[in-house]
């Protein structure tokens, strides 16, 4: 036996173990939900909220679709959204730019980044980078063109910067698309990318969501494939977690605490588990509270609970809700 295949027989062991030994709805729940906490944007109603981050000053950023499920023909409305810790709104940014915001993030020096889901011919397929007043500092991939070359994007979901500049994206929003991480320097130079279509460690179904941990180490919510997996920046496999469900959301804090959210698990697609928000440890991949969707019902196929996760340094919890076109908050008392 080769040592990648004994490798992968390894993995699917523990895999199957973490999966036997399963428990991560008996965790408990010692959060509560603030309530009436955040007010719509501008004047107008939320649309799907679909990621939330948290910047150095507490402050909450959101990517919402323009009072809908996507931008398209409401240019008038933007998409990007800063609020207080309390859910004061306080600016919007991004009239115009975006087709259907998907990722959101914000890097050391306060600048926002998004990645735009879908594309209609002259906008989206995008990561973009904006300075805090909304100023376009960098695009990378091809605008409104879905590809499969090193700038190019089909259906990017999420963006994260690492401490040398580095840009690492999760590329690819429908089980059929690219399916893999693509890295570029600081200054937008494609160096690498990673992963393809499958089920093996290191492949994807719809990496969804990306994040950083103190170590440097890429976590990445591998959705369709219903785990984490765990990264070098080079690309090598470190680990896959598949105890956090149906992984979609994806947040590490600065004292590596994990926030992963779940909101598609039902009867079908993960049967047995229930949708909500697993809070654990970047570190080992150990669950230690679990925050349930009040929403879910396992016959129910349509996404319910938060879509994006993002946490403060006090430890709340924000999760951005594209069904209920919130984002919801959730404290220790």
């Amino acid at each position: 036996m080769s040592c990648k295949h004994a490798a992968y027989r390894l993995a699917g062991i523990l895999v199957a173990l973490a999966v036997t030994i399963h428990n991560s709805e008996a965790q408990p729940n010692p959060y509560v939900e603030a309530s009436d906490w955040i007010g719509p944007p501008e004047n107008r109603p939320m649309g799907a909220v679909s990621s939330v981050y948290t910047d150095a000053d507490g402050n909450v950023w959101l990517a919402e679709r323009c009072g809908a499920n996507s931008c398209v023909d409401r240019d008038n409305y933007a998409p990007i959204h800063m609020y207080d810790a309390s859910g004061r709104w306080i600016k919007s940014l991004g009239k115009g730019l975006l087709v259907w915001p998907h990722g959101i993030y914000v890097d050391a020096s306060g600048n926002v980044w998004v990645t735009d889901g879908r594309g209609d011919g002259r906008r989206g397929h995008q990561a973009i980078k904006l300075s805090p007043d909304g100023e376009v500092l960098m695009r990378l991939g091809e605008a409104g063109i879905a590809g499969s070359g090193i700038h190019q994007f089909n259906g990017p979901t999420d963006v994260v910067v690492a401490a040398n500049g580095d840009i690492f994206v999760s590329d690819g929003h429908e089980p059929e698309s690219n399916n893999r991480i693509v890295k570029f320097s600081a200054d937008g130079r494609y160096l690498m990318s990673f992963g393809t279509s499958g089920k093996a460690p290191g492949e994807f179904l719809v990496p969804h969501a990306i994040a950083i941990d103190s170590q440097g180490r890429l976590l990445v919510a591998d959705r369709e494939n219903g785990r984490v997996q765990v990264f070098d920046q080079e690309g090598r496999f470190s680990a896959e977690w598949p105890q956090f469900g149906r992984a979609t959301g994806l947040y590490v804090g600065a004292d590596d605490t994990l926030y992963v959210s779940d909101n598609q698990s039902n009867a079908v697609t993960n049967p047995g588990w229930v949708r909500g928000i697993r809070v654990g440890d970047a570190r080992d991949g150990s669950i230690f509270a679990f925050i349930p969707d009040t929403a879910f019902d396992p016959d129910v196929s349509a996404a319910t609970g938060a879509h994006g996760v993002a946490a403060n340094a006090f430890g709340d919890i924000f999760g951005a809700e594209v069904g209920a076109t919130t984002v919801r908050k959730y404290s220790r008392p």
